[in-house]
């Protein structure tokens, strides 16, 4: 699909854009452009990349509604909704990072040692993360308990190593991980799921203004939405944000820091779980060679 198919495709859904179509593929799901309309509103534009994606939009449209019912910050508020294509007022400032397209490589759009952003971000998690459990529930979305979290663990290394492969190193890591009662949450909390600096919007000052990408919301381990952010900023970035979020009034447990270390090492085997699902052989490939079987 190109521009002008863009375009087209806005039309028939009421949109109107200039030219100034630009696109960016990195997206699994969704191919996204970012275009302005007649009036000068900047719009963001989520194009499916294949069908079958219904259930997971619609989903996801629900999800949007009930965070912006408990956030402090911004959405994206989706005016297009269809098997077609999504469309949303692009929200204002950018995310904190993001990715060249032609080269992969990271962009940062604020300062990585932004000590503002550090307990923004820690405020605006203990919002999210204490967003009712029956809401998530009663829109349908997935609820695990803390014996789920670790039973889901357990299925997907047995998948992944049956379907793919895993190394000895890494199974026996996760595997312990896994055994250890004292590292795992005694509670579940609605999560966003896929929290990281590059669905995270900022100012220039550092100040959290907005969380895009929810699809994977769900009731779950809130070290999940830890692990994105010791992705980016390491063990010691993770530390002190949970500390902001301890003091901002997070609910936490002893061992958080190193049960969210352990979270991060097995986000190989969430990807190798995707590439299954997706069933394309560059992912697969790729799951390969993070999983430590190439």
């Amino acid at each position: 699909m190109d521009r002008k198919d863009i375009l087209e495709l806005a039309a028939r859904h009421g949109l109107h854009l200039g030219d100034d179509i630009s696109l960016n593929e990195m997206g699994i799901d969704y191919k996204v452009a970012f275009g302005t309309d007649t009036d000068g509103q900047k719009w963001v534009l989520r194009i499916p990349r294949r069908a079958g994606l219904t259930r997971k939009i619609e989903q996801e449209r629900k999800i949007l509604s009930l965070a912006r019912q408990h956030l402090s910050v911004a959405v994206p508020d989706w005016k297009i909704t269809s098997p077609e294509l999504i469309a949303y007022p692009l929200l204002a400032n950018l995310p904190v990072l993001t990715f060249d397209p032609e080269t992969h490589g990271i962009i940062w759009h604020l300062e990585q040692n932004n000590s503002r952003f550090v307990s923004s971000l820690a405020r605006v998690l203990v919002e999210l993360h204490a967003i009712p459990a029956k809401k998530a529930v009663a829109i349908g979305l997935k609820s695990s308990s803390p014996q789920m979290f670790r039973q889901q663990m357990l299925h997907d290394i047995a998948t992944v190593k049956r379907e793919i492969g895993i190394s000895a190193e890494l199974e026996g890591r996760w595997l312990k991980w896994v055994d250890t009662d004292r590292l795992w949450p005694g509670f579940s909390s609605f999560i966003h799921g896929d929290l990281y600096a590059g669905h995270v919007l900022a100012s220039n000052s550092g100040e959290v203004s907005g969380i895009i990408d929810w699809s994977e919301a769900q009731v779950g381990d809130p070290s999940v939405d830890f692990a994105g952010h010791m992705a980016v900023y390491g063990e010691q970035g993770l530390r002190d944000l949970i500390r902001c979020y301890e003091k901002s009034g997070g609910r936490i447990w002893e061992t958080v820091v190193e049960h969210t270390v352990e979270r991060h090492s097995a986000s190989p085997l969430k990807y190798a779980v995707f590439a299954i699902q997706a069933k394309l052989d560059v992912h697969i490939q790729a799951a390969k060679s993070q999983l430590g079987i190439l």
